[in-house]
């Protein structure tokens, strides 16, 4: 098989050779993915195997969110392997396929798998060295599934939390969305693609999906191009730097221009300005929505012309009609042929360099030796655990694991909601919540449901257990959802009811059921689990609250070790609003004036939890700050170094944070951004120096153009435990 290809003098394929004996509609169809499922056009097995025949298909998603019937391991590799067998053997061409897949928290769409907390919850650990770990993970048991491609990491930056997909970022901050990202694509792809533990990266959604007006899904991006570049663009330039393969576009349009269809953020930004080499993959249908939704394109295939040409080279899931649209552009001659050369070189360097000419199959007898390793799952035990944010407490926890607990709520024993969206919808591994408390607790361990994300409701029953019990533990948030909290059929809710949009709080139902079993006067901890930082003020009252994103298949039992004594390891990637009114509420806000006084006028960041809260079990102490230089060069980075004392008897977390003002600039700034951060474990009375290096790229002043110039002046470097907090340390220097 592999001595059938054209090999240059190192004995690799020769991508340039291989084009050149390819015919115009075998280089479309390189261009070109298919799905196996029921979205849309229901397409089997064999049907997508005719079209890798009729239309010389370059990439195929057997498994995954398009309704796909394969789940179980065995069989996704024997669909895998045989789609793969197919297009290296049954056509002229022989070249194997891409095999994508939305891999957001672990190999989620195949069961047995380890299905990790979602990337919200794995930002709260403020650690990318976790965040490459996790990569490494989800890289080792996609690839044994056959997975070639992941679609991730996520880089998007959230400016309103209403969005449907917060809960797939890595926050508000532009420094941890960076930096987290690009840990968790160096994980993905490894040392080497062609490993049987590695995937191609894909960092999405270029350039700007997670600003859309109203929290919408995919509504257009109105943002200043300072602000674009700043804040949306950074995050990319970080993970472009860590070598992913591969971008896909986001659905929006920005400045008027949707982004499957713009040659100044495909090609003039990405490849020019950012250097980018790589594979671009349309995200779903974004290339059809250019006609259906946008209406820059008057016919479908025009679409398809305006997307190669701006830069995108995989249409992924409209295989048929997009292979079709390249072919008849470039017969017609409205499409340079030149181009399409170009997206299909690129693609053949990545099957190139995965190793799919050399061995497109996968080894079943790996897979019970690959998937849910012990390591893995307690890979996502730890991060579930450094994932909850412990936002109040008024002593009650930890609990001492003799208590008689009453556990309800939605959240309580739903391990579906617990793992997520982007996931299998009834994972067979896992405990939920109740389960995990009933097996720590010593005491009695009673449950009521109290109410559903349905809205049905018992919240006496629930009371009248919450008298008999010591403590009270409560948990509410959202159900599985996916985009705009939805599709109804998966996630059992329909359009206008929660989560959505409209409704940012939680439902009158679950807020009850709190208050009431409160009423009783039975300690009671509040367990939010959401994809979303939900305004709570009433919760304030309760005794204790734990804040997690979805938190996987090991969620349920992190939270228990932390309810009984384990150190709760999050801080919040994401400000807490007050209410929906509240918004937009994020750290980095931009200095403006006050027209009728400092008195007057209420503060511009007042969020209920800031950015970077997380209580600890223990008490920390920073002190002694210093800098390395109190002068320097533009262009140089500067180190600031700080004492982070335990001064508790016991262990704890925390997450030191730096964050950075300048003080005059020739652009309005932000009155603080996060710009470097490091989590410290300590013993109790331990205490260390901890030192946190500022990028002279964060002292940059961003232009509309996107260039950064660091000019001479002041600047101010806090280090504190979030980005309020008020026993912060504080040093200067200057810039000349």
């Amino acid at each position: 098989m592999a001595a059938d290809y054209p090999r240059d003098d190192d004995g690799r394929v020769d991508v340039d050779a291989l084009l050149d004996s390819l015919t115009l509609a075998e280089k479309a169809g390189q261009c070109a993915g298919i799905y196996v499922g029921e979205l849309d056009e229901p397409l089997s097995v064999d049907d997508v195997e005719g079209l890798v025949d009729s239309h010389h298909l370059g990439s195929a998603t057997p498994f995954g969110w398009a309704g796909s019937p394969h789940v179980a391991p065995h069989d996704v590799v024997a669909v895998a392997n045989r789609l793969q067998r197919h297009a290296v053997e049954e056509t002229r061409s022989g070249i194997p396929l891409l095999i994508p897949v939305d891999a957001v928290h672990g190999h989620a769409y195949v069961d047995h798998t380890t299905i990790f907390p979602q990337n919200l919850a794995l930002a709260a650990s403020f650690s990318p060295d976790l965040a490459e770990h996790v990569g490494r993970v989800t890289a080792r048991e996609a690839r044994a599934t056959g997975v070639t491609t992941n679609y991730g990491p996520t880089c998007d930056v959230v400016r309103d939390p209403r969005w449907g997909r917060t809960f797939e970022t890595f926050g508000e901050s532009p420094c941890l969305v960076g930096a987290m990202a690009a840990a968790k694509g160096r994980g993905l792809q490894g040392d080497s693609l062609d490993s049987t533990d590695s995937v191609a990266a894909t960092a999405k959604h270029f350039p700007a999906y997670g600003g859309p007006l109203r929290g919408e899904d995919a509504s257009p991006v109105e943002v200043s191009p300072s602000t674009f570049h700043r804040v949306f663009v950074s995050p990319f330039v970080d993970v472009l730097d860590a070598g992913v393969r591969s971008v896909m576009p986001c659905y929006n349009s920005i400045d008027g221009e949707p982004a499957h269809g713009s040659t100044r953020y495909l090609r003039d930004l990405l490849r020019e300005e950012l250097g980018f080499d790589g594979v671009v993959a349309s995200d779903w249908n974004g290339v059809e929505m250019l006609h259906a939704d946008h209406r820059t394109a008057e016919t479908s295939q025009e679409a398809v012309g305006d997307a190669l040409s701006a830069g995108v080279d995989i249409g992924s899931v409209n295989g048929t009609r997009h292979a079709e649209a390249i072919v008849e552009l470039v017969e017609e001659g409205t499409l340079d042929e030149a181009v399409l050369d170009e997206a299909v070189r690129r693609v053949l360097a990545l099957k190139r360099d995965l190793g799919l000419f050399e061995d497109p199959f996968v080894d079943p007898d790996r897979l019970d030796s690959v998937l849910r390793r012990a390591d893995h799952t307690d890979l996502a035990a730890e991060v579930a655990r450094k994932g909850v944010s412990l936002l109040e407490n008024d002593g009650v926890l930890p609990l001492l694991g003799d208590e008689d607990v009453l556990v309800t709520g939605p959240n309580a024993d739903d391990l579906t909601a617990q793992v997520g969206g982007w996931s299998v919808l009834d994972p067979s591994e896992g405990a939920t919540l109740r389960e995990a408390v009933e097996d720590a607790c010593d005491g009695d361990v009673a449950y009521e449901p109290g109410v559903t994300h349905d809205g049905e409701r018992d919240i006496d029953a629930a009371v009248d257990a919450a008298r008999d019990a010591d403590v009270a533990v409560v948990a509410l948030g959202e159900g599985w959802y996916l985009h705009e909290f939805g599709p109804s059929e998966m996630s059992g809710t329909t359009t206008g009811e929660f989560p959505s949009r409209h409704h940012f709080e939680l439902p009158e139902p679950q807020r009850t059921l709190a208050e009431a079993i409160h009423e009783t006067g039975t300690p009671t901890v509040l367990v939010l689990s959401a994809g979303r930082p939900l305004p709570i003020p009433w919760a304030s009252d309760l005794s204790a609250t734990l804040f997690t994103p979805p938190s996987g298949t090991e969620g349920g039992r992190a939270l228990a070790d932390v309810l009984f004594g384990a150190e709760p390891g999050g801080a919040l990637p994401v400000s807490f609003a007050r209410s929906a009114a509240h918004l937009p509420v994020h750290h980095d806000y931009v200095r403006h004036p006050r027209p009728i006084g400092e008195d007057e006028h209420p503060p511009s960041y007042d969020p209920l939890y800031p950015f970077g809260h997380g209580l600890s079990y223990a008490d920390f102490a920073l002190d002694d700050p210093s800098l390395s230089e109190t002068t320097v060069a533009a262009g140089d980075p500067v180190t600031v170094s700080v004492t982070v004392e335990n001064t508790a008897a016991r262990e704890g977390t925390q997450v030191v944070q730096a964050y950075l003002h300048d003080e005059y600039a020739s652009r309005a700034k932000p009155v603080r951004e996060l710009c470097a951060f490091e989590r410290v474990e300590l013993d109790g009375g331990e205490s260390t120096r901890v030192e946190l290096t500022v990028d002279p790229a964060a002292m940059g002043v961003v232009d509309s153009g996107g260039e950064r110039t660091v000019e001479p002046g002041a600047f101010t470097l806090t280090v504190g435990r979030s980005a309020t907090d008020g026993e912060a340390v504080q040093v200067e220097f200057s810039v000349e």
